[in-house]
């Protein structure tokens, strides 16, 4: 019988909170502590989290050296998915505040992904995606942002500002000319529809499956900056 065995705990920077990767059988699991016991993310249903790269990056990757931006590592996922879909000039930035997942995806956790962040187009920075935003004007041909459950899901109330006016006007001042926001979401949301449009971006909502071709839906906005 499986049983979810802890592995190691991670504390998320300035929160006072923590992060904990269990495995479960032949998958692993990530849980923020003293939670109601949900899974943030699992080894096994990642096809959203692939979703999430694979369709802004398909639309950047003709560009003559695509450069792009992921906030949150999580499982490594999003990450294998952009390298997938992107050629061999492309850089993918990507932004882990908790250095504990960044370390977890250096072992066994990341062998489940294929160990994207040994590809030499792989840049991780232990960084809070906010301030790489901020830093980096005009820096990206793409940016997706799985921080959180969403912008109305949110675990962490610090992740507020990155789904706020203010953060998606971030987002897009970070933008290449044509550049593609992806947010990832949980649950739909239609007044998130209407923020991002209003901070300058001809936006459309996909409805991706979880794992495979039935059950759990989840929400990813693409939005190109006009």
């Amino acid at each position: 019988m499986k049983r979810f065995v802890l592995l190691d705990t991670a504390p998320i920077p300035e929160n006072g909170g923590a992060l904990c990767l269990f495995e479960y059988g032949e998958d692993f699991v990530i849980k923020i502590q003293g939670g109601d016991g949900g899974q943030l993310m699992n080894t096994r249903m990642h096809g959203s989290e692939d979703a999430l790269a694979e369709i802004p990056c398909k639309r950047v990757t003709h560009r003559p050296t695509p450069r792009v931006l992921i906030g949150g590592l999580g499982m490594g996922f999003t990450l294998a998915s952009a390298l997938k879909h992107l050629g061999k000039n492309a850089q993918v930035v990507v932004a882990e505040l908790v250095p504990g997942v960044i370390e977890w995806n250096r072992g066994p956790l990341g062998a489940k992904a294929g160990m994207p962040i040994d590809d030499p187009r792989s840049e991780i920075r232990c960084a809070d995606v906010a301030n790489v935003l901020q830093s980096e004007p005009q820096g990206f041909d793409a940016i997706m942002l799985d921080v959180d459950n969403g912008p109305e899901g949110l675990t962490q109330r610090s992740n507020s500002g990155l789904y706020s006016a203010a953060g998606l006007q971030n987002c897009h001042r970070a933008l290449r000319a044509k550049g593609i926001l992806a947010v990832w979401s949980a649950s739909a949301d239609r007044k998130f529809s209407e923020r991002v449009a209003k901070a300058g971006f001809k936006v459309e909502e996909v409805q991706v499956y979880a794992h495979g071709n039935k059950g759990t839906r989840h929400t990813i906005w693409i939005a190109e900056k006009r």
